[in-house]
């Protein structure tokens, strides 16, 4: 069994259902008593929130090299970024460590190529949305991104960061979110990608008719396939 790099904190509700996800699975896998083998480096989030609002990514970036080369001192063997939006460093972060990260795009392309789906809705931060670096990889699998009009990509981005990550899931808001998803479908989204790692706090598939496709739970699962690779 490999043990996992998780970079996490960002935020830390999303980085307790991995911790949960990645331990049961293994369990489930493998039975007995067995469970993953870990090592976490967790953000204070209020520190790279600083630093989005300058848009300093070479700051964050710096953060995120600085955990990654923590965690390759531990021994770990390779590395997941419990967040979409931190996944813009990755080639950066894999070519600064020589570690592997597991992508939460590629993973969650997999899925959607295997439900033979070649467009799909993407909510997440503002940053997952308008920048190419989640785009890029979903196109390399053949799979066309929708995202919403800008009001509401502003609104999803604003209850991220003022809701979501602070534990806080109000009726209203996940209304909103409910309305954004039918209208990507009315664009032709075939499906939606739950591109923040704390929107499966507040949306699942219970709640909409599109296949959903929970980034968190993908990404957590192909961390233990390749844990036990």
């Amino acid at each position: 069994m490999k043990t996992i790099g998780m970079i996490g904190g960002t935020g830390w509700p999303s980085t307790l259902e991995y911790y949960r996800i990645i331990n049961q699975e293994t369990n489930r896998r493998l039975g007995g008593l067995n469970s993953a083998k870990i090592m976490l480096s967790s953000f204070n989030y209020s520190e790279i929130d600083a630093l989005n609002k300058i848009e300093d990514h070479a700051g964050i970036y710096k953060l995120v090299l600085d955990a990654a080369q923590k965690l390759k001192n531990t021994s770990v063997d390779f590395i997941i970024i419990c967040a979409n939006t931190m996944h813009q460093y990755v080639d950066a972060l894999e070519a600064g460590t020589g570690l592997k990260v597991v992508h939460i795009a590629d993973a969650t392309a997999k899925e959607i190529k295997n439900n033979n789906i070649t467009t799909i809705g993407l909510l997440g931060t503002r940053f997952t949305m308008e920048m190419d670096f989640y785009k890029n990889r979903f196109n390399q699998f053949g799979i066309e991104t929708l995202v919403p009009e800008k009001p509401d990509r502003d609104f999803v981005h604003a209850a991220i960061m003022n809701e979501l990550l602070k534990e806080q899931f109000k009726a209203d808001t996940k209304y909103r979110f409910l309305k954004i998803i039918d209208e990507l479908e009315n664009r032709k989204a075939e499906g939606i990608v739950l591109g923040c790692t704390e929107i499966p706090l507040l949306i699942n598939q219970d709640d909409v008719e599109l296949p959903v496709f929970n980034t968190l739970e993908i990404h957590a699962k192909a961390a233990v396939e390749y844990a036990l690779s």
